[in-house]
C-alpha cells in the first residue's frame, strides 16, 4: 500500500472538514439520519482520540432521530451513551461546543426518563444545537 502524498492528506483533511461542517448544519436543522449518515464516514476514518469524539456525536444524534420515532429507550440509551464519550473533550474540541451540547443533552435526557410516554408526545422538547466556535485546529 503505497502513503499518501502532502497533496492528498490536504485534500481529505479538506473533505472532512466540509462533511463535518455538514454534519454540524444537518444536525442543527433537526436531519438527524443524514447527520449520521455524514458523521459515520468521518467516524470510520478516523483515529483515536478524535474516533471517540465523533462516536459520541454520532450517538446524540442518533438518540434524537430515535426521540422523534418514539422510540425512548433507544433515544435514552444512545443519548447517555454520546454524553459519557463526550465528557473527555470539555470544554471545546475540533471547534464544538462539548460542555454545552452535554449539557443541553443531559437536559433533554433527563425530561425524557421523567416523563410518561404520553406525556412526552404532548411536550414541545428543545432539543440540542452543536455550537461551532471558529477554531485553528481542523475539524
Amino acid at each position: 500500500m503505497r502513503s499518501l502524498t502532502k497533496t492528498e492528506e490536504y485534500m481529505a483533511l479538506d473533505l472532512n472538514s466540509i462533511q463535518f461542517l455538514e454534519a454540524i448544519a444537518q444536525f442543527n436543522k433537526q436531519e438527524f439520519y443524514t447527520c449520521h449518515d455524514l458523521l459515520e464516514a468521518i467516524w470510520m476514518d478516523a483515529y483515536y482520540p478524535e474516533k471517540t469524539f465523533y462516536q459520541g456525536l454520532l450517538q446524540i444524534a442518533v438518540g434524537l432521530y430515535h426521540l422523534g420515532n418514539s422510540n425512548y429507550k433507544g433515544s435514552m440509551i444512545l443519548l447517555g451513551e454520546g454524553i459519557g464519550r463526550l465528557r473527555d473533550f470539555q470544554p471545546e474540541y475540533k471547534g464544538v461546543n462539548v460542555s454545552q451540547l452535554i449539557q443541553d443533552s443531559a437536559e433533554l435526557l433527563s425530561k425524557i426518563q421523567k416523563s410518561g410516554k404520553g406525556e412526552l408526545e404532548s411536550k414541545i422538547l428543545k432539543l440540542p444545537e452543536i455550537v461551532y466556535i471558529s477554531s485553528d485546529e481542523e475539524p
